[in-house]
Formats: C-alpha cells, sequence, structure tokens
C-alpha cells in the first residue's frame, strides 16, 4: 500500500496557480480529480508524497495559495501492463 497526501483547493484558480508555484519546485506532486472519499468545491486535487507535505503547504502559504483541507490516504499500489514494446523488440 502507498500513502498520498491531497491537498484540496476552494476553486480551480487556487488549483491552478498552485500547479503553476510547484512546476518551478524540486517537489514531486501531481494534479488529479479529488478523490471520492473527499469533498471539494473545485474537483480538483494536489496530490504528493506526504514527507513533502509541510514543504508543499509551507511554498502555498507564503505565495497566498488558499488551500480547503488536506487529506492523507492509502491506496493500493499496482503496475499496468506493458502496452508497448520499444522498437525493434517482439512483444512478449
Amino acid at each position: 500500500m502507498a500513502r498520498y497526501c491531497y491537498i484540496t483547493f476552494p476553486t480551480t484558480h487556487y488549483a491552478l496557480r498552485a500547479e503553476a508555484l510547484l512546476k518551478s519546485s524540486t517537489l514531486e506532486f501531481k494534479m488529479v480529480p479529488v478523490p471520492r472519499s473527499i469533498s471539494s468545491s473545485c474537483g480538483i486535487a494536489l496530490r504528493c508524497l506526504c514527507p513533502d507535505r509541510p514543504q508543499v503547504e509551507r511554498l502555498l502559504q507564503e505565495n497566498r495559495v488558499e488551500t480547503e483541507g488536506a487529506y492523507e490516504i492509502e491506496e493500493k499500489d499496482f503496475s499496468l501492463p506493458r502496452l508497448f514494446s520499444k522498437k525493434g523488440r517482439p512483444r512478449p
């Protein structure tokens, strides 16, 4: 099981500002739809690694990006089957 932190926003505007700020940082993150277990008024959440959460929240606060909530969710790890083979190599 993998544990991720989700940060939600009151509006899409703040979610987009957060994405722009984090793109210029070295922190790993991904903008995702809000998981069903979380409610949010904008529907977009920022997913990050839990150890990075304090840094992410500090960056957002320093730049006046409003957040709605922060949640830790444990998710199943999964891997996708290899859909494409590298050029010149036969598919298994």
